[in-house]
């Protein structure tokens, strides 16, 4: 994990494969919870292999004396994580380089925005291991493709190639294989750059519209915007507007 500007850069997995980073996630999950909009105004999530993330270590589920603890366990930490990415304040951008599969699918569904090359390939996985999803994506997939295209993809264990995911609104863009790491880094440095509590005001209303009646989301809308007409950035926003000059926020 390293900060580049406001850029906050985290590492979800390891290894040239891509394998979910279990003793990286308590860490990452702490991080992205006490996150301070006034220094990052974006997070980066990264994998220095050829995939995103190939899900957990199977080979370890495999050898693991109690093999539901083991699993439970880390399936706590990986939601704790998972937690923290929809509750950041800022905006979380994935570079999905590869694969993502398994837990690397749920954490793709769990961002903001996600970056894909060509080449990128989505899977849930987990039924051709004789597992059920977590991660959220029981939760995510079908707020993202409709619950009908959800089942279709769970419990089919459908691959998805990069330009399915574009159209299903999985993936934001797609770019050659080769630009998915500097695309993404271009988005979140851009997104950084931007009015953050703006932005994150925007992603916790896009959070609890499913599961709020128009009448509260429309309150939940008048409050934030007049927090936003009342703060600092909405101030530059206004004057950059009149002055007919592009704002600075930061």
């Amino acid at each position: 994990m390293e900060q580049d500007g406001r850029v906050l850069r985290a590492r979800v997995a390891r290894g040239r494969h891509g394998t979910l980073d279990g003793d990286a996630l308590p860490v990452l999950a702490d991080a992205l919870a006490t996150l301070d909009p006034e220094s990052v105004g974006a997070v980066l999530l990264v994998s220095d292999g050829d995939s995103f993330c190939t899900g957990g270590d199977v080979r370890a589920f495999a050898g693991a004396e109690d093999r539901g603890a083991y699993v439970g366990d880390l399936a706590t930490a990986f939601h704790t994580f998972l937690r923290a990415v929809v509750d950041c304040p800022v905006p979380v951008v994935a570079a999905v380089t590869g694969w993502a599969a398994g837990a690397g699918m749920s954490i793709v569904c769990a961002a903001d925005l996600a970056v894909g090359g060509r080449g990128t390939k989505l899977r849930p996985a987990y039924p051709g291991i004789g597992f059920s999803p977590d991660g959220g994506m029981t939760w995510t997939l079908p707020r993202i493709v409709g619950a009908a295209k959800a089942r279709h993809i769970l419990l089919t264990d459908r691959i998805l190639d990069a330009q399915a995911a574009l159209d299903l609104g999985i993936l934001a863009t797609v770019v050659d294989d080769g630009e998915v790491r500097a695309e993404a880094e271009h988005t979140a440095h851009r997104l950084a750059q931007g009015p953050t509590l703006a932005l994150g005001r925007i992603k916790r209303l896009l959070g609890s519209s499913p599961d709020l009646p128009l009448a509260d989301q429309l309150d939940a809308e008048a409050a934030a915007i007049a927090a936003s007409a009342a703060g600092a950035e909405g101030s530059e926003g206004l004057a950059a507007f009149t002055e007919k000059r592009p704002p600075s926020f930061h």
